[in-house]
């Protein structure tokens, strides 16, 4: 059998995209639960009938020591996938093991790796756990930076608070306002395995308080405008480099603000490049103009505008943000 047919046969089925009730919310990786440490990254490679093979799971925790596994041919995403479409299957908690199976084959998760047989019961594959982090994480401001938030205040935000363990928690937006700008911000999503939906780990930023990168759990999901990394309402991420909750992630936006006459009217509309976890997502993408994005608190307007964090009622963090100015 090919590797492809198996793939697709092992990973059959997907997660409904509906809401549920928000219980068993995590913020501290240290106090999850025991469906966390298994929930993560995945590689193996390998070969079937003469063929080599690499690929990338994503297994995901759904509460109840349930989990879905997303499996991409080549490598991870941002890591060697090859952009087909992934496959799927779901998982049980089974004496210690999460076992994903079906008539066409099983993989079975225990002690950090993913055992994959085929229907004969022939091991062709071990999956091995990666622990991925963004090549910007923990990026040190220049000297010419506006270090918004560094642990030690929240002076600059409006609103501001701390959280016990000292980052900065959701809906609160900067005193300082920015027209061109080069921003640095890293954010930590909660573990909510039993929410789904726009309720799993939802906040944004706004760049210029108008235009909003999203952020919410979405890992190992397709990757839409309304998921992380999407500009909400304008356009979905090139590609979805969502870690899985509780990892340090990064956004890096570059910001060319929108340009008017000295009447007030429009000439040039805003444009953006953001890398989600050092991975290109949004490529000088050109926004509306003439509108902000959904439930942006500020209109648009030649005025600078601040960096806004949105409270969606789920906990995320953030920590080391800073902001250049562009000439």
């Amino acid at each position: 059998m090919k590797i492809a047919l198996m793939c697709a046969t092992l990973f059959a089925t997907g997660i409904a995209g509906v809401l549920s009730a928000q219980d068993g919310v995590y913020t501290d990786p240290t106090k999850a639960d025991d469906d966390f440490k298994r929930q993560g990254e995945y590689v193996a490679s390998g070969e079937v009938d003469g063929q080599k093979f690499n690929m990338g799971i994503q297994v995901i925790a759904l509460g109840d020591h349930k989990f879905q596994g997303v499996i991409y041919l080549g490598g991870l995403p941002g890591a060697g996938w090859n952009g087909g479409e992934p496959t799927k299957a779901d998982g049980q908690l089974d004496g210690g093991k999460v076992v994903f199976s079906n008539d066409d084959g099983t993989g079975t998760l225990e002690n950090g790796k993913i055992t994959i047989r085929s229907p004969e019961g022939e091991r062709f594959a071990v999956a091995e756990r990666v622990e991925r982090q963004s090549p910007t994480l923990g990026a040190k401001p220049p000297e010419n930076a506006k270090v918004l938030f560094d642990g030690s205040s929240v002076e600059g935000w409006k609103n501001g608070k701390l959280s016990d363990d000292g980052y900065l928690m959701q809906g609160t937006t900067s005193k300082q306002m920015f027209k061109d700008h080069q921003l640095h911000i890293e954010f930590r999503l909660p573990y909510q395995p039993k929410s789904r939906g726009q309720g799993r780990g939802n906040s944004g930023l706004y760049v210029q308080g108008r235009y909003e990168c999203q952020m919410l759990d979405s890992f190992g999901l397709s990757g839409e405008q309304n998921e992380c990394g999407g500009l909400y309402s304008v356009k979905k991420p090139d590609l979805n480099m969502c870690l899985p909750p509780l990892s340090w992630q990064t956004y890096d936006v570059d910001f060319t603000a929108a340009k008017y006459d000295e009447s007030g009217k429009l000439k040039k509309n805003p444009r953006v490049t953001i890398r989600h976890n050092g991975v290109v997502i949004h490529d000088d993408v050109e926004l509306p103009g003439e509108r902000n994005t959904t439930a942006a608190p500020i209109g648009p307007g030649p005025e600078p505008g601040p960096v806004y964090l949105q409270n969606h009622g789920n906990p995320v963090r953030y920590r080391n943000i800073w902001v250049v100015e562009k000439n």
